[in-house]
């Protein structure tokens, strides 16, 4: 009994090794999937902060309105007639004076000619009548004929002297038929097409069945014209009662344009007019502008966009437009306080100039505005803020361009 018992003790130890060594390489194997402990949290988002920049400016109101022609005349007939001769092209530009249309002629001057010899009659019956009215002068002085018979001479005279009148009075008359058979431009500027073909009778004179022929409208200058609603008038009004140059209805004030296809406000005109009364129906009232048109491409019945002044100027911030976070209805950018930490600020924003947004309030002079690294950084934490040269931002050399926007 004893010796079967110790043959067998020497297996426990064994296993027991085993068991150390199984123990052994586990502890080494999660030692070694463990990765370098880290010693504290992340460190502090790294964003670029700038300066507001200082600036004049103007706040500018835009407007949709069409093109108007200075002058548009309707050309018709004064007399009636078969059309003679057609003498431009359609849509041709064309002068003052330039002949556009021809009427038949000939029964113009028929009239003009019997009209003629029509005062000739009535003179050479005025020149008898007056003869026999001096040798009746003499003759009823000597009782030899009567004082009736003398007043009878005098009536036919008068009677012939107005025979005379209304005879070069129907001269004259035959003679501006004879003028109206040809219609000529009466102001420069470009013609339609041609209603009517050459060979139909067209109806003259003064009445409203008369038959319209062509258009013509002014090109150069030519007038835009816009609507603004009564608060803005108003505010002009005011504006202009206190010296500051803006639209007001004393003309000269500046006006720039930008057509549909453009991308700034290029062109360059003054206003000219504001009408007396604004519409009941819109509560608006119109206002125009003049502008030269050399090359012809603003058309009559054309869109564009103007832009008047509707403030004075006044000295503002402007800051980058990316910089502008929005929280629902308000508008905010973070800052960069003296500890290095973002705080919101809220703030009241103006046009958009060129990249750069004007702030009317909320921001100062000295605030670091972040304007990168936004995405990172929330209202609170910690950041490593760094300066933005001044050569490489847009705030350190903005200029005012040529295209701003309204407040958004």
């Amino acid at each position: 009994m004893n010796g079967s018992r110790n043959a067998k003790s020497p297996v426990i130890p064994a296993t027991l090794r085993r068991l150390s060594v199984a123990l052994a390489l586990a502890t080494l194997v999660v030692s070694c999937g463990e990765g370098p402990k880290q010693a504290g949290g992340p460190p502090p988002p790294a964003v670029t902060v700038a300066k507001p920049v200082k600036q004049t400016v103007v706040d500018y109101d835009e407007y949709v309105g069409r093109f108007i022609a200075v002058d548009s005349v309707e050309m018709r007939a004064r007399v009636s007639g078969s059309l003679d001769g057609v003498h431009f092209k359609d849509g041709q530009m064309v002068k003052q004076g330039d002949l556009l249309f021809t009427i038949d002629r000939r029964p113009f001057q028929n009239a003009l000619d019997q009209a003629r010899a029509n005062l000739v009659q009535t003179k050479s019956n005025l020149a008898y009548t007056e003869s026999d009215l001096a040798r009746g002068q003499q003759l009823v002085r000597d009782k030899t004929i009567t004082e009736q018979t003398f007043e009878q001479r005098s009536q036919a005279a008068r009677n012939a002297a107005a025979a005379v009148s209304g005879a070069e009075a129907a001269v004259r008359q035959a003679e501006l038929d004879l003028e109206f058979t040809e219609l000529k431009a009466p102001i420069n500027g470009r013609i339609g097409d041609r209603r009517v073909s050459r060979g139909n009778l067209v109806t003259g004179g003064a009445g409203g069945n008369t038959t319209l022929l062509a258009t013509i409208v002014s090109i150069d200058p030519i007038r835009f014209e816009f609507s603004f609603d009564e608060a803005s008038y108003l505010r002009y009004e005011r504006l202009a009662n206190s010296g500051s140059d803006v639209a007001s209805r004393n003309g000269g004030v500046p006006v720039a344009l930008k057509l549909i296809d453009e991308p700034n406000f290029d062109h360059r005109g003054h206003m000219d007019f504001i009408d007396n009364v604004i519409d009941r129906s819109t509560g608006t009232i119109r206002g125009r502008a003049v502008f030269d048109n050399p090359n012809g491409i603003f058309t009559p019945g054309m869109f564009a966009r103007a832009r008047v002044p509707g403030s004075a100027s006044y000295e503002a911030m402007l800051i980058p437009d990316v910089a502008i976070g929005s929280e629902q209805v308000r508008k905010f950018i973070l800052v960069v306080d003296g500890e290095g930490v973002a705080r919101p600020k809220y703030v009241t924003l103006g046009q958009l100039l060129g990249g750069l947004r004007v702030i009317k309030d909320g921001v100062g002079p000295e605030d670091r505005v972040i304007i990168n690294g936004m995405a990172r950084v929330r209202p609170g934490l910690k950041v490593t803020a760094q300066e933005q040269p001044p050569e490489s931002g847009k705030p350190a050399a903005a200029a005012a361009p040529a295209s701003p926007t309204k407040t958004d």
